[in-house]
C-alpha cells in the first residue's frame, strides 16, 4: 500500500459506511409506507382489542353499557373457581389430543399417496383439498345430515344405530370426524410441498444401496418432513384449542348432551353475550390467551433447542 492509499483510506471507509446508513435509511423510510396500513389494520384491529380486554377484565363491565367499576383480580379468581370453565377447557384440550395426532398421520399418508400416484394426479389433490374451501357453516351442517340417526348415510351405510349426536360418549368424536374431514387438507398441502422439495437423487442412490420403500420412507422421508411435521403439530394444536365453528353448528348451538362439547371458546361467548357478563368474559378470554401464546412459546424453543443440538 503506498503512502497516498494509507492516509485516504479509513477516510473512504467512512465515507462507504456514511453512504450505507444514508441508504438504509431512506429505504426504511420508503419501505415505511409500505406497511404502514397492515401496521394500521394491525393496531386497530388486534393490539387495540386486546388492550381493551386486558381492562375491561379488571371491571364489571357488561354487554347494556352501564357504568362499570373497578374490582381489580376478582375476575380471575372466580375464574379459576369456575368448575364450567375448567370443564369447557378439558373438552378443548380432549378435542385437541384426539384431532392433532390424528390429522398429522392422515395428511401426510395423503400427501405421500397423492406425491406417488401416476394418474389422475390432479384430481387426487383436489379431492384431498377441496374439503378445506368449503365454509364452517356448510361443513357442520354437512356432517350433522351425515350423523343424523334417522335420515343420515353413517348409520345406513355401516349398519347401525349409534347416536352421534345425542349421546355425550358419541358426540365430540363426530366433531373430531368432521374437523378431520374438514381441515386434513390444509396439512396435506404443507407435506406435499414439502415431499416436492426432497431431491430424487436421495431415493436412488438409496434404491442402488438395496434401500427397500419402508427404509426409505423412515431413513429419508421422515427425518427431511420432521420441519414441515413439527409446523404441522404446533398449527393444528393451536387451531385444535380454538375450536368453535363446527361444534356449535354440528350441536345447534347448543353445549351438546349434558354439555359434553361446550368448548372453552363457546363457554367465553356465553359469558359475554347470554350472561352480559363482559368483564368476567374478557378475564377467561386472557386466561385463554396466555395459555395459547405458553404453547407457541414452547414451539419456538423446543425449535430452538433442536437446531442448537443439530449444531
Amino acid at each position: 500500500m503506498t503512502i497516498a492509499e494509507s492516509v485516504f483510506a479509513p477516510a473512504r471507509a467512512k465515507t462507504a459506511a456514511d453512504s450505507a446508513t444514508v441508504r438504509r435509511k431512506q429505504g426504511f423510510q420508503h419501505g415505511g409506507w409500505f406497511v404502514a396500513p397492515f401496521l394500521t389494520l394491525f393496531a386497530l384491529f388486534v393490539i387495540w382489542p386486546l388492550l381493551r380486554g386486558v381492562y375491561l377484565s379488571f371491571t364489571d363491565a357488561n354487554i347494556s353499557g352501564d357504568s362499570t367499576s373497578f374490582i381489580g383480580l376478582d375476575n380471575y379468581r372466580e375464574a379459576l373457581k369456575d368448575p364450567l370453565m375448567w370443564d369447557a377447557l378439558g373438552h378443548s384440550a380432549y378435542f385437541t389430543l384426539l384431532v392433532v395426532p390424528c390429522i398429522t398421520v392422515l395428511a401426510f399418508l395423503l400427501a405421500m399417496l397423492a406425491h406417488h400416484i401416476e394418474r389422475g394426479t390432479w384430481l387426487w389433490r383436489l379431492c384431498f383439498f377441496a374439503p378445506f374451501l368449503l365454509p364452517s357453516t356448510v361443513a357442520g351442517n354437512l356432517w350433522q345430515w351425515l350423523f343424523n340417526p334417522g335420515t343420515g348415510m353413517i348409520n345406513h351405510v355401516f349398519g347401525i344405530e349409534t347416536p352421534w349426536l345425542t349421546d355425550k360418549s358419541y358426540a365430540m368424536l363426530a366433531i373430531v370426524i368432521t374437523t378431520l374431514w374438514w381441515t386434513v387438507g390444509f396439512s396435506f398441502l404443507l407435506y406435499l410441498a414439502a415431499l416436492q422439495g426432497i431431491p430424487e437423487q436421495l431415493y436412488e442412490a438409496a434404491k442402488l444401496d438395496g434401500a427397500n420403500a419402508w427404509h426409505r420412507m423412515v431413513r429419508i422421508t421422515l427425518p427431511l418432513l420432521r420441519n414441515i411435521t413439527g409446523l404441522v403439530i404446533a398449527l393444528q394444536i393451536l387451531a385444535s384449542l380454538q375450536v368453535f365453528d363446527q361444534a356449535v353448528v354440528m350441536m345447534d348451538f347448543s353445549p351438546g348432551p349434558e354439555d359434553s362439547t361446550r368448548t372453552f371458546v363457546q363457554y367465553t361467548l356465553e359469558e359475554g353475550f347470554t350472561s352480559y357478563r363482559v368483564g368476567y368474559a374478557s378475564a377467561i378470554s386472557i386466561i385463554f390467551f396466555v395459555i395459547i401464546a405458553a404453547v407457541a412459546l414452547a414451539r419456538v424453543w423446543l425449535l430452538r433447542n433442536r437446531e442448537e443440538g443439530a449444531r
